[in-house]
């Protein structure tokens, strides 16, 4: 990939922002809850999905209202992974994906992936988007903190030798966009993790999409000079 230092560079989020793996870890997190003999519905899980995976099993262990310990959350974090691992199959590209990262690499516009998934997970996801070894991924076990952390986003933009108050954190969920905030990069939030829009707005969305495609769309209203 070409290093740009003048061009905004694209820092994506990816379950639920380039592949349509939201629900399948919705659902790999209630199995890991099952396991663990809890109960939870799944919209409270879908709620929190985006976090880090410790974070994540920390809130889930709080709604049941019971104690939470560093154990449980290993374990729960342990079950996720299994649980997962056997959907990650399933999972597919969101449309447009590959067709918008395609066009940033022509336009030598910089991008990297900053997910809080850890690598071994994130290694299934990413072999649906049929990525080189030359992308910059940036995966929680590289970081000291997830999202809603900034850290995630950091790195990625120090990977790309870009400034990250002149990039797009583009997401589906509300702790994408605290994190961008956080790291003080300009917002752009998807619709195609569940989240609505007023909420992506609210969480400091600079723009809002229905996907990928629509990104592609409409990059001209972010800045990128289609054709120029």
């Amino acid at each position: 990939m070409k290093e740009a230092r003048n061009l905004p560079a694209f820092l994506f989020d990816l379950d639920g922002t380039l592949v349509d793996s939201v629900y399948h870890h919705v659902l790999a997190w209630r199995e890991a809850l099952e396991c663990c003999g809890i109960e939870l519905a799944v919209w409270r899980i879908h709620r929190r999905v985006g976090m880090s995976g410790g974070l994540l099993a920390s809130a889930l262990l709080r709604e049941t209202g019971k104690p939470v310990n560093t154990e449980q959350a290993e374990q729960l974090q342990r079950c996720h992974a299994e649980a997962y691992a056997r959907q990650a199959a399933q999972v597919r590209p969101l449309p447009g994906a590959r067709d918008l990262l395609a066009f940033l690499t022509k336009a030598a516009v910089p991008w990297a992936i900053a997910t809080s998934g850890r690598i071994d997970s994130a290694r299934q996801t990413l072999q649906v988007l049929n990525l080189g070894p030359e992308v910059p991924v940036v995966t929680r076990d590289q970081v000291q903190r997830a999202k809603p952390d900034p850290d995630l986003f950091l790195a990625a933009a120090d990977r790309l030798k870009t400034d990250i108050h002149t990039s797009f954190v583009v997401g589906d969920s509300v702790w994408d966009l605290l994190a961008a905030q956080r790291a003080r990069a300009l917002g752009i939030g998807l619709l195609s993790g569940g989240y609505g829009q007023d909420e992506l707005e609210r969480a400091g969305a600079y723009r809002v999409y229905q996907d990928p495609y629509d990104l592609l769309q409409h990059l001209d209203e972010v800045g990128v000079r289609v054709g120029m």
